[in-house]
């Protein structure tokens, strides 16, 4: 089946459809600037603008971390624009900004004295962070680390306050080193440097290392490292191919594990001696995530329940479920702990009606304090669409289940629709509150995420269904979403227009939906898109090649099916009009990507357009280059999709 499918898609394509592709590299140093000011963004309808400008100002007041006394709260906002990092010195206080600038900042911890931020900021976009100190009370960032062309990510800080443990690809691009940085001395020590892509899970307060070795986003080998004798002990992994967390548990010699292993759905076990003890119950959904409090006291874990969120804490030592205060009905409701202290817990709620919330659960006194009120100025939040969990067959028969959000009503009827693809692949649509999407229900249209095999929070025969080449036996579930819809979602006697959207892997399925499967799509909007597999996995950044091959396929064992699934290897197809976005500074999806496909539409006379920001990366986060890349997503859309209704009998 496999063979034939290649096959299939490769009968046709010339030799130069199938060679490696015309570009090398990534970044902005691999695009003219010729080319990046002739497809720079332009200017959007001003009204529109206004639209999109409301939405962005309705802000959720997610969680933070507590300074070590319990008094202050920092976190991370974009109410710049940008995300910087703030603080708030009681509940309900005045929110103080700690850092500015244009460049994304963001809140990685505070030392165990109370004394210091650890902060991590990058710049337009290109995914290698510095790794910088600030005073708990403001002032100048203290530069530990920042690196061109290196990411610098911290681990953890130690509970004396004189080190911050990171890592580092700055020896060799596509390996990450452990260092130690003193912040007495203000210098670094390398501890460990093996090639692989490696990170912290836990540490003991002697120094010794729980380390993780990522083979891919769903693979990984878990080790001890003894600092004494810089010794690394092998504990889980090692020639399994599977998907594991890992984290020290209460007792000496004991881990607490989340897996797949033995079953098809993640699940937590108490490790020691070589035998898996469950904690969590068998269910019919993965765990989602688990967390321990500093003291190891506490044992926190969420359940996805096919999009919608249940978290649960468990005495650590015991594995006793602890009793939680009575909170409301909500699509996602998450804990963590929120200070070094464990007496504090970030509880997050999420509904479909209402920007998300978070308190802060006192253990010691069993309440609730909310630190931060969500806003949404001239907004009215509770007339959003609520997303449905509804289902589309694919050709074999597989449900597929996706998220539907619906205008209150259409006029002229049929709506037209949006199908919305997620990234990842390994990544999942979700119920809960979107003003992104309610963007698209406003306009009149109907908005749709589905989630293909491939997603996770579905099992693991789901989540490795598409897997290198077994991508050619599903791929196809983009293209039954369309039929579905135009078959079963029309009026008066005419069926719906449909467009295809989507990023990272989204634009993927995109440019695959409106080449591969020509006709299902009456437009697409594809952003920070892969358009031939082969050179996106040749030029993109070399910390990420090894873990996408593992996802994507090999390009020489593979090369086949790479070569078949390459949208741009199918542009004689293209029927419909395509725009494609795309941050010159990605270092995951190369500019070259996006240039190379429109520029073949171009030179085959197809309907494309292209609009490249010059200071992003992989997704726009400039509230300015939001606005834009939002707006063009819109005005394509509704150029495109509400002119005349196809007839049903055309359609088919």
């Amino acid at each position: 089946m496999q063979k034939t499918l290649i096959a299939v898609l490769l009968a046709g394509l010339g030799a130069s459809a199938m060679a490696a592709g015309g570009y090398t590299g990534l970044g902005t140093e691999s695009v003219s600037q010729e080319t990046l000011s002739r497809y720079r963004p332009q200017p959007i309808d001003s009204a529109l603008s206004r639209r999109i400008q409301f939405m962005l100002d309705v802000r959720g007041a997610g969680g933070g971390m507590l300074s070590p006394d319990g008094k202050r709260l920092y976190y991370t906002s974009t109410l710049t624009g940008t995300p910087q990092v703030w603080r708030m010195d009681q509940p309900m206080g005045y929110p103080i900004q700690m850092t500015g600038g244009e460049d994304r900042t963001h809140l990685a911890g505070i030392t165990a004295d109370g004394k210091w931020l650890v902060i991590l900021r990058d710049r337009n976009g290109e995914e290698n962070p510095g790794l910088y100190l600030q005073p708990a009370l403001g002032g100048p960032l203290v530069e530990i680390q920042h690196k061109p062309k290196v990411q610098t990510s911290y681990q953890f800080s130690t509970d004396d306050s004189r080190f911050i443990y990171y890592t580092a690809n700055d020896e060799t691009p596509d390996s990450y080193t452990v260092y130690r940085y003193d912040l007495n001395s203000r210098s670094k020590e390398k501890l460990f440097s093996q090639k692989g892509h490696w990170s912290i899970s836990d540490h003991q307060p002697d120094g010794t290392l729980l380390l993780t070795k990522s083979l891919s986003n769903s693979i990984s080998e878990h080790y001890e490292w003894d600092p004494k004798t810089n010794q690394l002990t092998p504990l889980l992994g090692q020639n399994e191919q599977v998907d594991y967390s890992v984290a020290y548990g209460p007792t000496a010699g004991e881990l607490i594990v989340q897996t797949n292993k033995f079953g098809e759905f993640q699940r937590l076990y108490r490790y020691r001696d070589g035998k898996f003890t469950p904690l969590s119950p068998e269910l019919k959904w993965d765990i989602d995530g688990f967390s321990l409090d500093k003291q190891r006291k506490r044992l926190y874990y969420a359940v996805n329940e096919g999009g919608y969120t249940k978290s649960y804490v468990l005495d650590a030592k015991s594995g006793q479920p602890l009793a939680l205060p009575k909170l409301p009905q909500a699509d996602h409701i998450s804990l963590s702990p929120a200070d070094r202290s464990g007496r504090y817990a970030n509880v997050g709620i999420d509904t479909a009606t209402s920007p998300s919330t978070t308190y802060m659960l006192d253990w010691k006194t069993g309440k609730l304090i909310q630190w931060r009120l969500s806003s949404s100025p001239e907004v009215d939040t509770s007339r959003f669409a609520v997303a449905s969990l509804e289902y589309y067959p694919a050709r074999d028969g597989t449900k597929i289940p996706m998220f539907v959000r619906r205008p209150a009503k259409c006029d002229p009827a049929p709506c037209p629709v949006i199908v919305d693809f997620h990234g990842g692949p390994e990544g999942q649509s979700t119920a809960g509150f979107s003003a992104y999407n309610q963007l698209f229900v406003d306009a009149g249209f109907i908005h749709v995420e589905p989630n293909v095999r491939g997603s996770s929070g579905y099992g693991k025969t789901w989540l490795d269904a598409d897997n290198g080449a077994k991508r050619l036996q599903v791929v196809s579930d983009i293209e039954d979403a369309a039929r579905f819809i135009r078959a079963n979602w029309g009026a008066n006697g005419k069926a719906p227009k449909i467009g295809i959207t989507g990023g990272s892997y989204g634009g993927y399925a995109t440019l695959a939906g409106m080449t591969m499967f020509a006709g299902s799509y009456d437009a697409g909007v594809a952003a920070v898109a892969p358009s031939n597999l082969l050179t996106f996995l040749e030029n993109t950044a070399p910390y990420r090649r090894a873990i996408r091959i593992a996802e994507y396929g090999d390009p020489v064992k593979d090369r086949d099916a790479l070569i078949a699934l390459s949208p741009i290897n199918h542009l004689d197809k293209l029927k419909a009009p395509l725009l494609i976005i795309q941050g010159a500074t990605d270092p995951r999806v190369p500019v070259g990507e996006a240039v190379q496909m429109h520029e073949a539409a171009k030179n085959k006379g197809l309907d494309s357009e292209l609009i490249l920001f010059a200071d992003e990366g992989h997704g726009f986060s400039k509230r300015s280059n939001r606005v834009l890349s939002i707006g063009h997503t819109l005005r394509f859309f509704e150029t495109h999709l509400k002119g005349a209704q196809t007839a049903t009998a055309a359609a088919k």
